[in-house]
């Protein structure tokens, strides 16, 4: 009898240690604050708005943060090795007009589709290399991309709107597919596929590494340099995805979409945990601030406030991200 309760006692004990455990482990993650922040300002934002919780509102809301989220899983490889890319949002309208004008001239849609991502790839490249190889900031470089995207886009339509498109393309932007929109699966297997390279891949791993220290990366015998250029090329491809869902949504090529979205996608990286100097993050993170920036602007809207004292707010919400962050790992 007392053994087995012994034994009782001593199980008890060790799964209060694992809970314990796993505790301080959910605590440690980059994600778990931003996870706090989200469900304290939709708890806030439902007893503010009677509107706000209702099915229609909160599909809104998803669909709304998907082009931004898609942005934001380039971004944050980037950033994890202590990168930048500022040319993300040119980069997306040029591929989305790019793809949009193509198909209007006539050119098979796969083709037109195809090509519109190779293009956003082809950026990311070219930002690869310059930053990679020849050892030039990103910043410096992603700005001046940024302009060329910017240029490329208004010279390729002369500054109008491509319209025209089949009515069977507004399905990337509009449609549905086992009753969730097409934009939020896209969202969501855009983040199923990250996770899977930076959580359980050898090239994951790397790009931590780089992120935290790349000179010891260089050191132990890892070409850092590939590891940069495809970080880079991963954010070509998911802004010109991010395109493609834009233009079908919206139903036309727009050379100047896309402004300030880099600057929503950093936001959405920082809000989520990430050192914006590298080697910390998740990808489940960067979600979560992509859908607090979403439920930000939504209840925001929703409760009548001012476009400019919104900004103020997000601003500010921004600070305490990184500020906590920081306070967190010093």
């Amino acid at each position: 009898m007392n053994t087995s309760i012994k034994t009782m006692t001593t199980q008890t004990d060790r799964t209060r240690h694992n809970m314990k455990l796993n505790f301080a482990r959910l605590i440690r993650s980059p994600a778990f604050y931003p996870f706090v922040g989200l469900v304290v300002v939709t708890v806030f934002m439902i007893f503010a708005s009677d509107k706000f919780l209702t099915g229609a509102n909160l599909e809104n809301i998803a669909r709304q943060v998907s082009i931004n989220a898609i942005i934001a899983v380039g971004m944050t490889c980037v950033i994890l090795t202590g990168g930048i890319d500022l040319s993300v949002g040119p980069v997306m309208a040029l591929s989305g007009t790019l793809t949009t004008g193509l198909m209007v001239a006539g050119v098979p849609a796969p083709i037109a589709i195809l090509t519109g991502l190779m293009i956003g790839v082809g950026f990311g490249v070219g930002n690869g290399i310059f930053v990679a190889y020849l050892k030039m900031p990103p910043i410096i470089v992603t700005l001046a991309t940024m302009g060329i995207a910017r240029g490329l886009g208004l010279m390729y339509t002369d500054g109008y709107p491509i319209s025209g498109m089949p009515d069977w393309f507004a399905w990337f932007g509009r449609g549905t597919l086992f009753g969730i929109q097409v934009p939020i699966l896209i969202m969501l297997l855009t983040y199923f596929f990250a996770w899977v390279l930076l959580q359980h891949t050898r090239i994951g791993r790397y790009v931590y590494a780089i992120g935290g220290n790349e000179e010891a990366v260089r050191l132990s015998g890892v070409r850092a340099s590939r590891f940069k250029l495809l970080v880079y090329s991963i954010s070509g491809l998911t802004a010109a995805i991010a395109g493609l869902v834009l233009s079908s949504r919206l139903m036309s090529g727009q050379p100047n979409a896309g402004v300030g979205f880099e600057l929503d996608a950093i936001a959405a990286v920082v809000l989520g945990g990430a050192s914006i100097a590298g080697g910390r993050g998740v990808i489940i993170g960067t979600l979560v601030g992509a859908m607090l920036l979403g439920v930000l602007n939504n209840g925001l809207n929703m409760l009548g406030v001012s476009p400019y004292v919104q900004s103020v707010i997000k601003g500010a919400i921004i600070l305490l991200a990184i500020f906590i962050s920081r306070q967190r790992h010093k």
